[in-house]
C-alpha cells in the first residue's frame, strides 16, 4: 500500500486572521487620483467603488482602514455594509466582529442591512449559534429587530438544522410585537418538514390563512414535496388541488410518483399540465425520463427526450446523464457512448457526475481499458476526477480480478492529493484482503481514523469476510470485538460472515454463542443467516437441529430457496435418508423452485450409496428430462460408484451406453 510521505490530510493550514494594524501610507491616489496631499476630500462614491471592486480582501481592508485613519472621510453605514459582506464571504468573522465594535465606538447606528450581512456571514460558515449570540447584542449595537432580521436569523438556524432553536426565536419575535410575513412562515414550514413534522406544517398553513397571510407557491411546494417524500402522494395531490398548481408543485408531485415508479400517473400529470396551460420545464421531463431509465424502459426514456425537443424544452446535463446511466445499467455501453456524443453535439460539456456515470457503466461491463481512456479524457477536458471516480475504477478492477491495477489507481489517487472517502478505503481493504495482506489492511483502518474518515460497518464486514475466507477466524473475532472502538456495531452481514467462518472451522460453541447474541440484540436473521446456520449444523452432523431451524424460519415468514433445500438434501443423503431427500425435491417443485444440478447430484450420490445404481440412473434421466445438464461433479459421483463395483473398463462402457440411449 502506498502512502504519501510527509503528508497528512488532517494537517489543515489554519486560516490567519487579517491584520487590522496596517501601514497608513497606502496610495491615496488609488482613491482620488491625487498625490502629495495629506488631507484630501474623498467622495463616498469613490470609497464605495474602491471597496466594492477590489478583489483582494487584504487590499480592500487596508484601504478601508486607511480611510478610517485619515481625516478626509468618515465611513458611512453603506461602506461598513460593503466591507462586512466582503469579509463575510471570506469567513473573516473576527474582522466582522471588529467592525461591529468600530460602528459602536464611532456612534454609527447599525442598520438593518449591516446586521443582516453579519447574520448571513455566519450562515455561510454554518455558525448559526454565533449568529444568535450576535442577535442578542442587537440593542447594544443601536439596531432594532425587524421582521427581515428575524427571517434571516431563522433561515440561518434552519440551514444549520438547529430545529430546537427555531420555535423559541419565533416566540420571541411575536413577543416583540413583530408580525411574521409569508417569508417567516415559509421558513417555519421548511423547518417542520425537514424535521419530519409534515402534520405540524399543514396546521401552520391553516394558521397562516387565519392570520391574513396567504400562502404562496413556495408554501404549498414545501408541503407537497415533503408529503411526496414520505410516500403520501395521494394526500399531496389533494392538497395541490386546493389552489392553482404551478410548475414547481407539479414537479414535486411527479417526483413523488416517479420515486415509487408510478410513471403512468406521472405522465398523466404531464399531460394535465399541458391541458391546464402550465408549462413543463426541463426538471419535469428529466424526472420522468430518469424514472423510465431506472426501470430499464429505455424506449420510453428516449421518447420523453424526443418530446422535450418537440415542445421546445432543451435537455440539460441531468437529462443526458440519466440516459447514460440507464443504458449502462442494462449493459448497453455502446448506446451510452452514443448518448454521450449526442450530449457533446448539443454543446453540453460533461461534468464530473456525467463522467463518473459513464465510467460506472464501463466498469460494470468489464471494459476497463475504455474506462481508463474516459478517465484520461476527463483530465484533458480539465474536469478533475474525484473520490467517486477512483473508487469506481478500483471497484471495477477488483471485480475483474486485477488487484495490481486497483492498487495502481489507489497510488495515483494519493499522488494527486485526492482524499479517499470511506468507499475507496473499503475497496482498498478488500484489495489487501484478496492479497492476504491483512496487516496492511489493519493499518489502513487506523489510517482512516487519523485522516478523519473512520471505517464503517461495511469496511469491517469486508475485512472480516477476507479473514474468514482465509481461515483466520480468531483474528476475525478479534476484529469484530474491536468494532465498538471505531464507533461501529455488527449487523446481519457481520454475523453471517463470522458464523460461516466458525462453522467451517468446526467451532460450534462460539458459533452458537453468536446466534444467541444475535437474538439478544434483536439482530435480523435473514435467509443467508438461516442457510449458514443450517449448513453448519449439517456439517457438524446435527441434521435434526437443522430441520428445526428451517421450520422456525418458515414460521417467521422467510421462504427457503434452492440452497436451503440442497443443504438438507445433502445431509439426508449422507445419512442414508434418501426418501426424505426425494420428498424435498418434490417439495421444491411444488413451491415453484427449480432444482439445480447440485440438487440432483446430491440425490444421485445418495441413491448410489444407499439404494441402487439403477435408481441413480433413473434420477440422472429425470435430471436430463427436466432440462438440467449434468456437470463433471455429477458424472464423478457415478464413475466413483461404478469403479468400486464393476471396474474401470466396464464402468466406461456402461456410461457410454447410457449416453447413447439418451
Amino acid at each position: 500500500m502506498y502512502l504519501k510521505k510527509g503528508c497528512s490530510l488532517l494537517l489543515k493550514v489554519q486560516k490567519k486572521s487579517l491584520p487590522f494594524i496596517v501601514n497608513p501610507t497606502s496610495n491615496v491616489e488609488q482613491l482620488n487620483g491625487q498625490t502629495g496631499k495629506n488631507s484630501v476630500d474623498l467622495k463616498e462614491s469613490d470609497v464605495l467603488k474602491r471597496l466594492k471592486y477590489e478583489e483582494n480582501i487584504s487590499t480592500a481592508l487596508e484601504s478601508f482602514k486607511w480611510v478610517a485613519n485619515s481625516s478626509s472621510f468618515k465611513h458611512t453605514p453603506l461602506a461598513y455594509k460593503i466591507m462586512m459582506e466582503k469579509l463575510g464571504k471570506q469567513q473573516e468573522m473576527d474582522s466582522v466582529q471588529y467592525l461591529l465594535q468600530q460602528i459602536k465606538l464611532e456612534g454609527i447606528s447599525c442598520s438593518e442591512d449591516i446586521f443582516i450581512s453579519v447574520i448571513d456571514a455566519y450562515r455561510r460558515g454554518k455558525a448559526s449559534e454565533q449568529a444568535l449570540k450576535t442577535f442578542y447584542r442587537i440593542q447594544d449595537l443601536g439596531c432594532k429587530p425587524t421582521v427581515k432580521i428575524y427571517n434571516h436569523l431563522l433561515d440561518s438556524l434552519l440551514s444549520d438544522n438547529r430545529f430546537h432553536m427555531i420555535n423559541p426565536i419565533y416566540s420571541n419575535m411575536k413577543k416583540d410585537g413583530i408580525v411574521p410575513n409569508v417569508y417567516t412562515y415559509n421558513i417555519l414550514l421548511k423547518a417542520l418538514c425537514k424535521n419530519n413534522r409534515v402534520d405540524g406544517a399543514q396546521k401552520l398553513l391553516v394558521e397562516m390563512s387565519k392570520k391574513g397571510c396567504s400562502p404562496n407557491e413556495v408554501s404549498y411546494t414545501t408541503i407537497v414535496s415533503s408529503l411526496c417524500k414520505f410516500g403520501k402522494v395521494k394526500e399531496a395531490r389533494e392538497l395541490a388541488m386546493r389552489f392553482t398548481p404551478a410548475t414547481p408543485i407539479y414537479n414535486a408531485l411527479i417526483n413523488g410518483l416517479c420515486k415509487v415508479y408510478n410513471t403512468k400517473e406521472a405522465v398523466d400529470l404531464l399531460d394535465e399540465m399541458s391541458y391546464k396551460g402550465v408549462d413543463p420545464n426541463v426538471i419535469t421531463y428529466t424526472t420522468i425520463l430518469n424514472a423510465f431509465a431506472d426501470q430499464g424502459n429505455l424506449g420510453l426514456s428516449f421518447a420523453m427526450l424526443s418530446k422535450m425537443f418537440v415542445r421546445g424544452c432543451s435537455p440539460n446535463i441531468h437529462s443526458f446523464t440519466s440516459l447514460i446511466k440507464g443504458n449502462s445499467l442494462m449493459g448497453r455501453w455502446y448506446e451510452a457512448l452514443d448518448v454521450w456524443d449526442g450530449m457533446v453535439k448539443e454543446g453540453i460539456l460533461p461534468n464530473v457526475v456525467a463522467y463518473n456515470t459513464l465510467l460506472h457503466g464501463l466498469c460494470l461491463a468489464g471494459n476497463m481499458n475504455m474506462a481508463l481512456s474516459v478517465c484520461s479524457a476527463m483530465k484533458r477536458s480539465d474536469c478533475h476526477p474525484n473520490s467517486t471516480t477512483y473508487s469506481t475504477l478500483i471497484e471495477g478492477f477488483v471485480k475483474y480480478g486485477d488487484v495490481s491495477k486497483a492498487s495502481e489507481i489507489w497510488n495515483r489517487m494519493m499522488n494527486l492529493g485526492c482524499r479517499p472517502n470511506v468507499v475507496v478505503y473499503t475497496c482498498m481493504v478488500g484489495v489487501l484482503c484478496r492479497n492476504y495482506m491483512f496487516e496492511q489492511a489493519y493499518c489502513l483502518l487506523d489510517n482512516m481514523v487519523i485522516e478523519n474518515c473512520p471505517p464503517n460497518t461495511i469496511t469491517f464486514n469486508t475485512f472480516i469476510k477476507g479473514l474468514c475466507f482465509s481461515g483466520r477466524i480468531e483474528w476475525a473475532m478479534m476484529l469484530y470485538n474491536q468494532m465498538e472502538r471505531f464507533g461501529c456495531s455488527g449487523n446481519t452481514t457481520t454475523y453471517n460472515e463470522l458464523l460461516n467462518g466458525l462453522f467451517k472451522c468446526n467451532n460450534l460453541t462460539v458459533a452458537l454463542q453468536l446466534v444467541r447474541e444475535m437474538e439478544d440484540k434483536n439482530i435480523e436473521f435473514n435467509l443467508v443467516t438461516y442457510n449458514t446456520i443450517a449448513s453448519g449444523l449439517c456439517h457438524m452432523g446435527m441434521l435434526e437441529e437443522a430441520v428445526k431451524l428451517v421450520a422456525k424460519m418458515l414460521v417467521r415468514g422467510i421462504t427457503p430457496d434452492v440452497l436451503t433445500f440442497n443443504i438438507l438434501m445433502d445431509a439426508y443423503c449422507k445419512g442414508g435418508k434418501v426418501e426424505s431427500a426425494k420428498q424435498l425435491l418434490n417439495a421444491m417443485n411444488q413451491l415453484g423452485l427449480r432444482p439445480c444440478f447440485v440438487s440432483y447430484t446430491c440425490l444421485i450420490g445418495g441413491m448410489c450409496n444407499w439404494i441402487s445404481l439403477e435408481a441413480a440412473i433413473c434420477c440422472l434421466q429425470r435430471m436430463i428430462t427436466d432440462g438440467i445438464p449434468p456437470k463433471i461433479s455429477t458424472w464423478n459421483v457415478l464413475v466413483r460408484h461404478l469403479l468400486s463395483k464393476i471396474g474401470y473398463r466396464s464402468a466406461l462402457q456402461y456410461l457410454e451406453s447410457i449416453l447413447a440411449a439418451d
